[in-house]
């Protein structure tokens, strides 16, 4: 309960305090920064996903300029030779302001990304934009089948009917391409599963439901249980590696992730940075209370 009350008040509490606790979670406010974190993720033979943070922006020149960043993030991070891809987050790109504009824009960004011959991930993010999201990666994937993925939330309780509506839409070949979450915006209980053991039955199920129709799957999650049960239904359907990769945020459980690739399987770090990092740690902090007592503990006692 203490820990619930100190992350719901340290939003409102000064940058510099969240900051403890964020520096562990993002490689920094620039790109040079991003590039850094990237570098040491892959020489320890990790693979990235850069995501550059800000959403939910209020002018559509925003949008625009968040496009010509990402643009010169791809631009550097492929000419540098990072291994990796992209996320994005359509809400940055003007999603609740004019669709058609952030459309446009996601599209611009993708065919940089098909240039310099990378992967964009379109991230998902609260319930009011998943419609739309759905809409955005169906035209998308059918012009750059091999170019962009989406991420798809196993507590919300659509998305196992999205996960079939989206059976049919391969093309060439190139496998439909996801990265499985749990799930973190705060949504009502008619939207999303609440318990903690509904939400696990309902990630294994939609895991299956993609290794059974030829789906790649990014598995994201730090619940060992979870990877636990993945790597057992892998073994059991005897999956081949080139089918799925496992996931993790930046800075979380390096142990647990250390031990899946002493393994032999594909790890793959979400790297965020950006001068737009105080909303994206609040929401950790709201996901993982406990942390919000570490933050306190900290501004008492260094060393």
């Amino acid at each position: 309960m203490l820990n619930q009350l100190l992350a719901n008040a340290l939003p409102y509490m000064p940058k510099k305090l969240i900051w403890i606790f964020s520096k562990r979670y993002i490689a920094g406010e620039t790109i040079e920064e991003g590039l850094k974190a990237s570098r040491q993720l892959n020489h320890q033979g990790i693979e990235v996903t850069v995501d550059l943070l800000g959403e939910f922006i209020k002018t559509i020149e925003q949008a625009e300029e968040n496009k010509k960043q990402y643009i010169e993030i791809i631009e550097k991070f492929t000419s540098e030779g990072i291994v990796g891809n992209f996320s994005l987050k359509p809400s940055m790109f003007g999603l609740l302001i004019d669709r058609e504009i952030c459309r446009a824009n996601i599209e611009e960004v993708i065919k940089k990304a098909v240039e310099k011959k990378s992967f964009i991930r379109i991230d998902m993010e609260d319930s009011q934009c998943v419609d739309f999201e759905l809409e955005l990666y169906r035209q998308l994937q059918q012009k750059y089948p091999a170019n962009v993925g989406l991420v798809l939330q196993a507590y919300l309780r659509r998305t196992k009917d999205d996960l079939l509506n989206m059976s049919n839409i391969h093309v060439n070949g190139d496998p439909l391409n996801f990265r499985l979450c749990k799930g973190i915006y705060v949504e009502p209980k008619n939207i999303a599963f609440k318990k903690f053991e509904e939400v696990q039955e309902h990630y294994i199920d939609d895991l299956k439901y993609m290794f059974d129709h030829n789906m790649y799957v990014g598995i994201a999650t730090h619940d060992k249980q979870l990877v636990e049960q993945a790597l057992q239904i892998i073994s059991e359907k005897n999956i081949d590696k080139s089918k799925y990769e496992f996931q993790m945020l930046y800075g979380v459980t390096p142990e647990l992730r250390n031990s899946i690739v002493k393994q032999g399987h594909k790890m793959r770090v979400y790297v965020p940075f950006g001068k737009d990092w105080f909303g994206y740690s609040t929401r950790r902090l709201k996901e993982n209370p406990k942390m919000a007592s570490l933050i306190i503990k900290a501004l008492f006692f260094r060393g």
